[in-house]
C-alpha cells in the first residue's frame, strides 16, 4: 500500500511539474479564465487539482493553436530586435572600419616621423665628414 502512496505523490509531482512548466511557457493568448500569475499559485498551493485545471481550462485546446509549435521569430519585435553577434550588427563593423584606418593612419605618421628621423641623422653624419678637422 506504502508504494501505491508513492507512485500516486510521485505522479501528482510529475503532473504539477509539467502544467507549472506548461503555464510558464504558454503565450499571454494562450491562458484563459485568470492571469498567469493565479494560475501558477493554484498550481503550486494545490497541485492535483490546480493541474488539472491547469490542462482543462486554463490553457488554450490545442485544436485552436497555430499549428507550429514554436513562435516565429527569436521572441522580439522588429523594433526590439538587436544583431545576435558582433559581425552582424553595422555598427560594430563600421567601428572596426574606423578602428583599422585609425590604426593605420598612426602606424603611417610613426613610420614618416621614424624616416625624417633617420635622414636627419644622416644629413648631420654627412656635414660631420664633410668638414675639415681643425
Amino acid at each position: 500500500m506504502a508504494r501505491l502512496y508513492g507512485f500516486l505523490f510521485l505522479a501528482q509531482v510529475v503532473l504539477a511539474v509539467f502544467a507549472l512548466i506548461s503555464c510558464l511557457s504558454a503565450e499571454e493568448g494562450e491562458i484563459r479564465a485568470l492571469p498567469r500569475i493565479a494560475w501558477v499559485l493554484i498550481i503550486l498551493f494545490f497541485p492535483l487539482v490546480g493541474s488539472i485545471a491547469w490542462f482543462a481550462a486554463g490553457r488554450e485546446p490545442t485544436a485552436r493553436r497555430s499549428p507550429t509549435a514554436w513562435p516565429m521569430g527569436n521572441g522580439f519585435s522588429e523594433r526590439e530586435r538587436r544583431p545576435v553577434a558582433p559581425d552582424d550588427d553595422p555598427a560594430f563593423l563600421s567601428s572596426l572600419a574606423d578602428r583599422a584606418r585609425r590604426d593605420d593612419q598612426e602606424r603611417l605618421r610613426r613610420w614618416e616621423d621614424d624616416l625624417r628621423r633617420r635622414e636627419d641623422e644622416l644629413r648631420r653624419q654627412e656635414g660631420d665628414r664633410d668638414r675639415p678637422e681643425v
